[in-house]
């Protein structure tokens, strides 16, 4: 078999070989995660848009984060909620103190008919490797804790990764608690209605000091591991990304009464809009431009949008050229808004810049499982987040079908379960 190469000109192992010797040992303790991923399969289902629509703190998100406390109190896990929303399942031997631990986990909240195991996979493998550890008889020396970041995908109050960014200062609270989702509920009330307190909320020092590591993993958002023939990788980077708002202003009108020629449309405005943003993107190799959503107001089939806000995604590996391709794209807007009699603006919702991991960690966590391959990716993590505040990886399990936040993404059992065995050794390494 000839052995493919990493994005970075490193060669992966086969993915027979590409493994601790006791991973083959260890594939029946792994299975855990096959039995938590199917015990969640019908929570949160999107009937209209297909995969599931899991958003923070709506009903389906707090039947996982019930399904969550249950699972650690089955392994007799101490868990905590802290201040901004996170919550953090302790597994430590007795006598030993909550510092410099060995973090892993990710999230359960979804974009928008998303698919199973964006987040949930990571949180299930997390659960399933302690499960591993403990049939091993590994007693660690370091606290483990499995952590669960809310808000990761943003889909409800529109900043990514919102409980990290809490915890680690990159967003204030002041901003947070205004945020508003698609009904007008603020994060504020939303927080309320779980017990949390907003005068609480806000960079937390002393959690971020009892951080060791944080390994998270992840299905793969993207096509790196399939053409590289590797059923587990670990990320090298992930690209600098944002998100920006732009709204098109107009006049609203009848339908039928208001002639073609004398229309000011913010619709028309926004459309040309969605084309100028792909157009520019392709302009600039390696970026990325998107946009996934529109709200026209006021709505209706026979009325002439007063205006129209739609989210713009902008990614790339150099932030100096992320920046370049807002100022043109918001130029451009503005530009094509004016010749149809309307105006445009565009605020910033959030910014992350390119994010380097550990090279350290991620090195070890190659060499740990057989060499697998380093790669970068373009999706957004709280490992991201965290990787300003403390040594962090992330180890990538391979989706053979490439398509992520979409009901086709996917992970075979197998994978699962060496990707669980994988971050079990990687958690053992460095609690050992």
């Amino acid at each position: 078999m000839k052995t493919p190469t990493t994005a970075e000109g490193r060669t992966a192992s086969d993915a027979s070989t590409g493994y601790s010797n006791s991973a083959s040992a260890d594939l029946g303790a792994a299975r855990t995660v096959l039995s938590l991923m199917r015990s969640i399969e019908d929570i949160g289902r999107d009937r209209a848009r297909g995969g599931y629509s899991r958003p923070v703190y709506g009903s389906a998100e707090l039947e996982l984060r019930s399904w969550f406390l249950e699972a650690a109190a089955q392994r007799d896990l101490d868990v905590e909620t802290d201040r901004n929303g996170i919550m953090w399942a302790w597994w430590y031997a007795p006598g030993k103190q909550r510092r410099d631990a060995v973090v892993t986990g990710s999230h359960l909240d979804s974009v928008p008919g998303g698919g199973a195991y964006d987040g949930p996979l990571g949180v299930a493998s997390s659960l399933a490797a302690i499960d591993v550890l403990r049939d091993r008889g590994f007693v660690p020396s370091r606290p483990i804790v499995v952590a669960v970041f809310p808000e990761e995908e943003g889909s409800r109050f529109g900043v990514a990764c919102l409980g990290s960014r809490l915890l680690t200062g990159a967003i204030s609270p002041e901003r947070a608690l205004a945020l508003r989702d698609g009904e007008g509920v603020t994060f504020a009330q939303a927080l309320t209605t779980q017990g949390g307190r907003g005068d609480r909320i806000g960079a937390d020092r002393d959690m971020l000091a009892r951080i060791g590591i944080f390994l998270e993993l992840h299905v793969e958002q993207g096509r790196g591991l399939i053409d590289l023939g590797a059923p587990v990788g670990v990320a090298s980077s992930i690209l600098g990304h944002g998100r920006w708002r732009l709204s098109a202003h107009g006049q609203g009108n009848h339908a039928g009464t208001t002639l073609m020629a004398g229309r000011q449309d913010a619709m028309v405005a926004a459309a040309r809009t969605v084309v100028a943003v792909r157009e520019i993107a392709l302009e600039h190799s390696g970026a990325r431009a998107t946009v996934g959503r529109l709200q026209p107001i006021p709505g209706g089939t026979n009325v002439i949008a007063s205006r129209v806000d739609f989210w713009l995604d902008v990614r790339h590996a150099e932030d100096a050229v992320t920046a370049v391709i807002v100022e043109k794209i918001h130029a451009e807007a503005r530009r094509l808004a004016a010749e149809e009699g309307c105006t445009m603006e565009l605020v910033e919702e959030s910014v992350s810049g390119t994010v380097h991991f550990d090279a350290t960690l991620g090195l070890e966590l190659s060499v740990a499982t057989g060499g697998s391959p380093m790669l970068p990716t373009g999706a957004g993590h709280d490992a991201g987040v965290l990787a300003s505040e403390v040594p962090t990886a992330m180890l990538f399990v391979r989706n053979p079908t490439g398509i992520s936040h979409s009901p086709e993404e996917l992970c075979e059992d197998d994978d699962a379960r060496l990707g669980t065995v994988a971050l079990a050794d990687a958690l053992a390494h460095h609690a050992g």
